[in-house]
Formats: C-alpha cells, structure tokens, sequence
C-alpha cells in the first residue's frame, strides 16, 4: 500500500496544487487535501505525513494533528510549538544574546472577549 500524504490547507491554491503534484509525480508516495473529519481517542491517522498550513486559524486542526503525531504520524508544522511559538520571546532571547533585532514592544489587548471584564482582569 502506498503511504499517503495529506495537506491541511485554506483557500490558497498555488502551493497546494503544486505540492500534491510534484509528490505524486516524483515520489513513491500519495499526496493529496487531508480529510479530516471526527477523530475518537487512540485514532490511527491514515497519514504517514501532514503538512499544516492552516492549523494556526482552526483550533481542531491543531488537536487532530496532536492526535495524529500521537498516532505516529510525522507533522510538519509541528503542532506542539504552535502553542510555545512567541515572537516576543523570541525577539527577547535574541536580543539578550546580542542579535540585532527590529525594535519591539509588547502591548496589552485593546478589547477582549466578551467573558472577560476588563474592569477586574487589569
């Protein structure tokens, strides 16, 4: 059985299409648009690869391809770093270890959720 490869996209259409077919026709494998759909504990992904360009803006994208590393699928973009990626951090650490960066400035939320009363979360 061939391994398949599937791709978590948006409403991009270069990059998608041209991923699938240079996969497909250059490789061993299968490449195609991931389906996703309901995903129960202890899943077995039926992808030996992901690719994530879309799991930043779907909170259960970023969940299923948790589930799916846990399945023992390789996922690229890794899912556990979404949730310690800090670009604040990052310029921070560089610029102590004296790479020059653009200058920076962490700012608080203008508005916030509706569960949230600003009044006593200050």
């Amino acid at each position: 059985m061939t391994e398949r490869i599937g791709i978590l996209c948006g409403m991009e259409e270069s990059f998608p299409a041209a991923f699938i077919t240079k996969i497909n026709t250059t490789t061993e494998f299968r490449a195609e648009i991931a389906k996703l759909g309901g995903i129960k504990e202890a899943w077995d992904s039926p992808y030996a690869v992901l690719v994530d360009r879309i799991s930043h803006e779907v909170p259960f994208y970023r969940l299923a391809l948790k589930a799916a590393a846990l399945a023992g699928t390789y996922v690229i973009n890794d899912p556990f770093w979404w949730s310690a990626d800090d670009k604040f951090f990052g310029f921070s650490l560089a610029a102590k270890i004296g790479v020059r960066v653009p200058k920076t400035v962490l700012l608080p939320s203008k508005s916030y959720i509706p569960a949230i009363d600003p009044n006593r979360s200050l």
